[in-house]
């Protein structure tokens, strides 16, 4: 566990030091900061809820993350670094671990800074804290997943491009996939949606925390986790 901090504060200091991700940060705030306002306008402002920034969050996770991930291992290859951190007394899954946790750092950096608008809401209003809560937990929970198939995404090559366009990808695919289930129908349909990323969201975007949603983001950040490991550990026989 101490190989997995280290790692991770050396990659947090890394993200915080590169112009990138505070571009990135930016970004992300100016979005979320245009869709608040945007629900707003057409609402009291004592009305007014964070669901107008919680519900896009599919859409611009599917932009931020790959983004936020594409470096961690790509960069990792270019530089002929990767394998002394192989060769070294250092488990694989300790250094995909730690440079998730970076990743994660960062993004809960960059959503602390929206509790802003929620200040604006107490200020002017009197929002019902368990909307914003459900909608808190489900984009800590969102974004967790996302930035592991990044991550996963990350591994597959040495140029940081071909990672974040694969983690665009997969989050697409992950995204949309829910569409699918409206050309089968029955548990075909039921399975379909259930895979979706984004279905498991719309619960929380509406206040409500549903435990096999919870449970879904979880499964899902472990699994593309495990992969990313499974990955790694393929190098060792390249």
């Amino acid at each position: 566990m101490r190989n997995t901090l280290i790692i991770a504060w050396k990659e947090t200091r890394t993200y915080f030091t590169t112009p990138m991700a505070y571009i990135v940060a930016l970004v992300f705030l100016a979005l979320t900061g245009y869709f608040f306002v945007s629900d707003i306008l057409g609402t009291s402002l004592p009305e007014a809820t964070i669901r107008g920034f919680v519900a896009p969050m599919t859409f611009i996770m599917v932009l931020m993350a790959p983004v936020l991930t594409m470096r961690l291992l790509a960069e990792e290859q270019k530089l002929g670094t990767l394998e002394l951190l192989l060769t070294a007394p250092v488990r694989d899954w300790e250094i995909v671990v730690g440079k998730f946790l970076s990743s994660f750092a960062f993004y809960l950096v960059a959503l602390a800074l929206t509790l802003y608008y929620v200040l604006l809401l107490y200020w002017f209003g009197s929002p019902d804290p368990g909307p914003i809560l459900a909608g808190y937990l489900g984009m800590i929970l969102y974004g967790a997943a996302t930035l592991a198939v990044g991550l996963l995404a990350s591994s597959f090559s040495g140029n940081q491009i071909v990672g974040a366009v694969v983690g665009f990808g997969i989050l697409l695919i992950l995204t949309v996939i829910d569409q699918a289930g409206n050309l089968v129908s029955g548990t075909a349909s039921t399975i379909v949606e259930q895979v979706s990323i984004t279905f498991h969201f719309d619960d929380f975007s509406r206040g409500v925390i549903d435990l096999q949603s919870v449970v879904y983001y979880i499964s899902v950040t472990a699994l593309f986790l495990f992969l990313a490991v499974r990955s790694l550990e393929s190098r060792r026989w390249r």
